[in-house]
Parts: structure tokens; C-alpha cells; sequence
């Protein structure tokens, strides 16, 4: 039996449940300090899209394509949205399908992946089902499209290729995965004409998009300890590419830069996160599983700050929108953090309910979304929000 812990920040509230741990000895919520904010923020517009995922810890992440957005839900629910002011452009349900990974969006298309092995394929201009393909397990990862290839990520351990435009199968790349996983699989990444994705047994891995061949495979960790447990070294974060270089995290093990091209190691550092990894031109930064923010050269991986405020409340994967990090935790509030010193600039707070995905940059707005399903998009005032998407 395959036994899964909840990805993301349900990681420590699953591992202590399978230990026995009782939640009244664990690390309690850091409180929120007052402080006077130095930026101005403001939320250009806010509504509830879809049911939402409340503690189903099932990353529906927002995607963007040309001048829409895009979100899903799990009661078979995809809306398209105009990026500028939230209105919505059409909104498709079919109950028939309960969404568990996506949206994805690429060629024309906006995808999404079900508990029931299907993948989904919708014309992004007008909702219109293309097509519905079929894969070997459950989609948790949004499906990733480029130069006619849809690439889809399964829960047990499968990488599949298809044709964007009929859905057929191209190839399949399949991995064992270790007894204990958690729940949940990174998202792949397309750079040019290579696929890059991580696996649950700590192997960064990097394919040929036309074929599935493999061109290298490097391992960010080995697993050590005598329990199933103690030996997780899953990647269950979407790796981050800048400039040739994929920089990517795994459970119990490294933070790691790796060549896109060869697969080398450029360096490693000993923090354990399961969320994706930002960065910009200088600077890489994480969240680690304690809730503690950092970051770290670009080039060799030394520590520049650390912003230990957060602790223990199941803070998200950062985001990156001109010079500030931004994060989400349980009680629904975004953390403006000043990318250069660590300070906290600014606090909003989104929702009453949780915050499980990272914030999404999309031209010059970040986009934040909720468990129950408010999403939001806010825009800096007076201050520059150039940098990488």
C-alpha cells in the first residue's frame, strides 16, 4: 500500500498525524507583530472564482495566457477571467470531472487534470472542450504545453507526452516511487526543448520534449534514517529556471541550482521545503518547513537574510514582484517582506480562510487566491514591479 502524507503546508500537520505526535506539543503560530508598513499596495479587484479546496491541500494555482486567467475547482468548475479587471469571460462546469491539478494553459489551450486519471483540454478563447485524455493515475501538477506537446505529471511516478492538439500520446516516462510520498507532484517545467521535473525519490530528472528521452537525471538528495519516514526526500516543488539554471527544493533534504543543460550541481544548501523556490537577478528565495523565509545568493548559495517571523504558520512559496517577496499563511494574510533586507514593508489579508498556493505574478499585478476560492489581484503603488514572471 502506497501510503501519502498532504503536500504543501498540510506537511506538518500529516507527518505528526503518522507519528502520533499530539498537536498540543506542537511549535505554536508565531503571533503577527504591529508594524508600520513603508509600501502601498492596493487590490485592484476581488471575487470569489469556483467552489475552492478548503483542506483537500489540492494545488489549483491560477495560470495566465495572453490577457487571461485562469482558475479551476474541484466540482469540475474552469473560469476564464480578463487580467486586468477580474470579469469574467466564461465559465464551464461539468460535474462529471473532479479537478485535482491545473490549470495549465499553452498552444491555444487551458488544461486541467482529475482525481479519475483525465486530462481536459479547453480552447482558452471560448471554453470549448478540444479533447480528454487519459493517463495512468491522478493529476495533481498542472499540465504544462509547449511546441505542440502537452507534458502531464501523474501520482504514480509517470511523466506523459501528448499531442496538444488531439491529446494522443507521444511518450510516457515512468519512475518508481518510494513506499511513503507525500501527496502531491511539482509541477514540470518546459525550458526550450527540455522537460524538467522532480520526483519523489529526490531525482531532479530532465527529458527531451519531442521524444521523453532522457538527457540526465542528478539527485538533490540521499535518503537516510531507518523509518520510510525519516527517508522522504521528495521534490514536490515546480522547479524554477533563470538564466540556465534550475533552482529547485526537496522535503528533507537540499535546496539545489542545477544546470539545465548538464544536470551538474552549481551548489546545494541544507534546507528542507516542499514549496517552489523565486528569484530574480541577485537572489533566490525560500520557505522552509519551519515557516522561516530566506535569501540566498544566486550564484553560490549563501545566506543574505532569513526572516524568522513567520514561524510555524504554514507559510506558502514566495513570490517575487519587483523589489519585494511576498507569502501567504493559514490565517489568509499576505507578507510584503523587502527583497533586499528581510523586513516585513507591508500586511494584507486576503481571506479568513487559509492561503495554500503561492501568490502568481502576472505582468505588473500579483495574483492570490484563497482555499475557499477568493481571488485577488493587487497592484503596487508608486514603486517599480519590474522583474521576472
Amino acid at each position: 500500500m502506497i501510503l501519502v502524507l498532504g503536500a504543501c503546508g498540510a506537511v506538518t500537520e500529516q507527518v505528526r498525524n503518522l507519528t502520533g505526535g499530539e498537536s498540543d506539543n506542537s511549535t505554536p503560530p508565531a503571533e503577527l507583530l504591529d508594524f508600520e508598513p513603508t509600501i502601498e499596495v492596493e487590490r485592484i479587484w476581488s471575487d470569489r472564482y469556483g467552489k475552492g479546496v478548503d483542506e483537500l491541500f489540492i494545488e489549483l494555482i491560477p495560470a495566465s495566457y495572453k490577457d487571461s486567467i485562469f482558475t479551476a475547482d474541484r466540482d469540475g468548475r474552469t473560469i476564464a477571467m480578463d487580467a486586468a479587471t477580474g470579469k469574467k469571460i466564461w465559465t464551464i462546469r461539468d460535474k462529471e470531472f473532479r479537478i485535482s491539478g491545473g490549470p495549465g494553459a499553452g498552444e491555444g489551450l487551458v488544461y486541467v487534470g482529475t482525481s479519475d486519471a483525465e486530462v481536459i483540454a479547453r480552447d482558452a478563447e471560448t471554453g470549448e472542450e478540444k479533447w480528454v485524455a487519459y493517463v495512468s493515475s491522478e493529476v495533481l501538477a498542472a499540465p504544462v504545453a509547449a511546441q505542440g506537446t502537452v507534458v502531464v505529471r501523474t501520482g504514480d511516478g509517470k511523466l506523459f507526452g501528448l499531442h496538444a492538439e488531439s491529446g494522443k500520446r507521444k511518450w510516457i516516462y515512468d519512475r518508481t516511487i518510494p513506499v511513503l510520498t507525500l501527496r502531491g507532484t511539482g509541477t514540470p517545467v518546459i525550458h526550450e526543448n527540455t522537460v524538467i521535473a522532480g520526483f519523489d525519490n529526490g531525482r531532479l530528472v530532465a527529458l527531451d520534449l519531442d521524444t521523453g528521452k532522457q538527457e540526465w537525471e542528478t539527485s538533490l538528495g540521499v535518503p537516510s534514517g531507518r523509518s520510510d519516514l525519516e527517508r522522504l526526500v521528495d521534490i514536490d516543488a515546480e522547479p524554477t529556471i533563470l538564466d540556465d539554471t534550475a533552482y529547485i527544493a526537496s522535503f528533507q533534504a537540499n535546496v539545489a541550482a542545477v544546470s539545465v543543460f548538464s544536470g551538474q550541481l552549481e551548489w546545494t544548501r541544507e534546507i528542507s521545503s516542499h514549496s517552489r523556490l523565486a528569484a530574480d537577478e541577485s537572489r533566490v528565495y525560500v520557505t522552509d518547513d519551519k515557516g522561516f523565509v530566506w535569501a540566498l545568493d544566486r550564484k553560490s548559495g549563501t545566506s543574505i537574510w532569513k526572516q524568522e517571523g513567520l514561524k510555524a504558520r504554514k507559510v506558502t512559496g514566495p513570490a517575487v514582484i519587483g523589489n519585494y517577496v511576498v507569502v501567504g499563511d493559514f490565517e489568509g494574510y499576505l507578507h510584503w517582506i523587502n527583497s533586499e533586507t528581510g523586513e516585513f514593508v507591508n500586511r494584507l489579508r486576503l481571506d479568513k480562510h487559509r492561503i495554500l498556493v503561492p501568490c502568481r505574478k502576472v505582468g505588473d499585478i500579483l495574483l492570490a487566491i484563497s482555499t475557499s476560492g477568493e481571488l485577488s489581484a493587487y497592484k503596487l503603488t508608486g514603486a517599480s514591479t519590474t522583474g521576472d514572471e
